[in-house]
């Protein structure tokens, strides 16, 4: 029986927001009602689906199914680039929809027509935007006070995502990282601002920290840095990284304030590729207001007969994947994501249940706050286990399945865990075939006479260490 509390099936329903996505396929009696034939069709077609394709590819959060209409649509506008405002007008126009949508979906209280934001090539691209505006800030600023400008920070969790360490480079900024531990997982208010100082140009947390799934507590980061900046005379802001979250939260959780409700939530950056629900690549930044958009960022540009007004890191861009996200706005809207969103979280809470269950397992955390989790080898089973989540990670390969096997951030990189993240196209009855092959696998690596490879490294590194994990 679904728990899905946002919508009744209906001839409008979406298929992965359907009730029918959420129950086992029928193995012993044929089902007491009928099915919508789009429905039927998906469950018998995900039966026989090719071992090869991405939608069993459950390591990355990359959209994977989108329907036929939005296929056509994004075909159709493959060759347009987005950047040729005179030609393709109407596009640019699309474009600023779309940001409005977002910006009010993260509660901005911008009351201009059109809110200030810009669409990148992925969530990357519209963290690099988001930093670089609290950089150009920063240095204004500093420029404004007669003070020195040439050693600019930022502080983030040890959990951040590869372009943040790029921005960090690029930009030759100081990237500060507050430790994970398995007692504070997630970034630790306190922490960060011990690391802060006249030059730090922002505090990034992170919705959906990629290594482990959990959300950073941007409440009590905004609160304890009110009160940070007020003593000490400082303005550092917040950007959010919400390349997975921003298009959780809004719909699951929307008393939750994490976005332009807290006073130090300047701009905020998500993927439109992931949870937006979009072939890649795309993504999305906004910023409060515009005046918190550095006008240095604002090129303009004559180009083909116009002046393009242009913010972005490239020029030329695709146009499908905005018009992509466009169509699923006005398909989905805000019900239809919020049934996908919910029933991918409770697909994940079934995965999450069952694999917790399993003895030689122990799941990270106790809750799911995202569609997507971790778990490791139990530390009493793995005492005598031959074999590694590295193995395990290789015989699901075997059937078609990616799911990865790495180690957690510095200061806690001796824990192994995989991951599993569910996306629109994830249904069900493909988890419950997951986990049969899961399990498969396990009967057949307990049978090994000899330590694996990857077992006899694991643990010579382990005792290198000196560290056994226990949790």
């Amino acid at each position: 029986m679904s728990n899905n509390k946002f919508c009744n099936d209906s001839l409008d329903t979406p298929i992965f927001g359907s009730e029918k996505m959420l129950e086992p396929a029928p193995c012993d009696k044929m089902p007491e009602y009928s099915t919508p034939g789009a429905v039927a069709y998906q469950m018998v077609h995900d039966e026989t689906f090719p071992q090869t394709q991405p939608r069993l590819n459950l390591a990355t959060f990359v959209t994977t199914y989108m329907d036929e209409y939005a296929t056509k649509l994004m075909n159709e506008s493959i060759s347009i680039n987005y950047i040729d405002e005179t030609e393709y007008p109407r596009v640019a126009v699309i474009c600023g929809r779309c940001i409005n949508m977002i910006a009010n979906l993260w509660n901005t209280p911008q009351k201009d027509k059109w809110k200030t934001g810009a669409v990148a090539i992925g969530s990357s691209e519209a963290c690099m935007l988001g930093g670089v505006a609290a950089w150009l800030r920063w240095k204004e600023r500093r420029k404004s006070e007669g003070k020195p400008y040439d050693k600019p920070n930022f502080v983030i969790s040890s959990g951040y995502q590869v372009v943040w360490e790029k921005f960090a480079q690029l930009w030759q900024i100081e990237m500060r990282t507050v430790p994970l531990t398995l007692e504070k997982p997630t970034l630790d208010a306190e922490d960060a601002l011990s690391m802060c100082d006249e030059n730090t140009i922002c505090v990034v947390p992170i919705m959906g920290v990629t290594w482990t799934g959990l959300n950073d507590d941007v409440k009590a980061l905004d609160k304890a840095l009110d009160k940070f900046n007020e003593k000490t005379g400082y303005d550092i802001p917040i950007h959010v990284d919400a390349a997975s979250g921003g298009f959780i939260l809004p719909f699951l959780d929307p008393d939750h304030k994490w976005d332009f409700r807290l006073k130090w939530v300047l701009s905020i950056s998500t993927s439109g590729h992931k949870f937006g629900l979009v072939y890649p690549g795309l993504g999305w930044v906004v910023w409060k207001d515009k005046e918190y958009l550095p006008k240095e960022m604002n090129f303009s540009v004559n180009y083909l007969g116009a002046n393009i007004s242009q913010v972005g890191l490239n020029f030329s861009r695709p146009a499908a994947q905005i018009l992509g996200q466009y169509y699923q706005f006005i398909r989905l809207g805000f019900k239809g994501y919020q049934c996908i969103q919910q029933n991918s979280m409770e697909i994940a809470r079934y995965a999450h249940q069952q694999i917790g269950e399993m003895e030689c397992f122990k799941n990270y955390s106790k809750d799911i706050c995202n569609p997507l989790f971790i778990w490791y080898m139990n530390p009493n089973y793995e005492k005598n286990a031959k074999w590694t989540l590295y193995d395990l990670q290789s015989k699901l390969q075997e059937n078609g399945w990616m799911v990865p096997a790495y180690t957690l951030p510095a200061n806690i990189q001796n824990i192994v865990v995989m991951r599993i993240v569910v996306r629109q196209g994830t249904s069900r009855d493909m988890i419950d075939m997951l986990l049969d092959n899961m399990r498969q696998a396990v009967v057949e690596l307990d049978k090994l006479e000899y330590p694996t490879p990857s077992r006899i490294a694991q643990n010579k590194s382990m005792q290198q260490k000196g560290k056994i994990f226990t949790h």
